[in-house]
């Protein structure tokens, strides 16, 4: 997160960068099963961002003495392909990625019926193919699809989105040039039907108004992006039917 606020990102028209309104979201696409050998997968696009996630499990948890004998551990990991960025990442897990897996998996961990599965892990492998800023949020949201794909049994989805605030204006779903260089990003993540918050987390900073002004704009684009999240299920399933006829 940057701090030159000094940095055009809204033309004096009230319009980002790319065209959009600040209470606009980029373009998202989500595809259920796209992967044969996973138990579970899908594929967000969500901007530039490119995310596939596969799930495995739930399946005996190993070593044994990881394992929790009242419920599943939900271990999701988070990786950016060395290929994703425009300056070449080092491949493998850094601090950063090993920081979002934890809170990842915690999220996920929440909307799960974990208690259905006693000693057993799932395992969610989420990787960035290519990033444009909010990769956290658009895995998370891919995940939750991939996960339901799997059968999994779920309390709800885990839909997620971001806000932040550039040149002194909030504004939803932060392009890469905002994120870069605007003045904060707040992501937010929830379980649509209770409301309940599985991730939060701010870099920046928001006086009280602004952050409330942020939280209303996610919630309300979170409906609409549950409702992108159903449809590819649904999707899916049509084409299952429609291949066993």
């Amino acid at each position: 997160m940057g701090t030159q606020s000094d940095i055009k990102l809204i033309e004096e028209n009230g319009l980002r960068l790319d065209g959009r309104n600040p209470g606009d979201l980029r373009p998202i696409k989500i595809e259920a099963g796209v992967l044969n050998r996973a138990d579970g997968s899908a594929l967000i696009e969500w901007g530039g961002n490119k995310v596939l996630v596969s799930v495995y499990g739930p399946r005996e948890a190993y070593p044994k003495h990881n394992q929790d004998i009242n419920k599943a551990i939900v271990k999701a990991r988070y990786n950016m392909a060395a290929f994703s960025v425009d300056e070449r990442k080092r491949p493998g897990p850094d601090r950063r990625s090993i920081e979002i897996s934890k809170v990842l998996s915690e999220a996920l961990e929440s909307a799960i019926m974990v208690e259905q599965f006693p000693r057993a892990q799932i395992d969610v492998f989420i990787e960035v193919l290519q990033a444009d800023a909010g990769t956290r949020i658009a895995g998370l949201t891919a995940a939750a699809v991939a996960i339901a794909d799997a059968g999994i049994p779920m309390r709800d989805f885990v839909t997620g989105c971001t806000a932040g605030k550039v040149n002194d204006k909030v504004v939803l779903d932060l392009s890469k040039e905002e994120d870069n260089f605007g003045q904060a990003d707040l992501p937010i993540a929830i379980l649509p039907k209770s409301k309940k918050i599985v991730l939060l987390q701010m870099d920046g900073d928001l006086s009280l108004e602004e952050f409330d002004t942020a939280t209303s704009m996610i919630i309300n684009a979170i409906s609409r992006i549950n409702e992108i999240q159903r449809n590819a299920l649904s999707a899916k399933v049509k084409v299952d039917d429609a291949g066993g006829e």
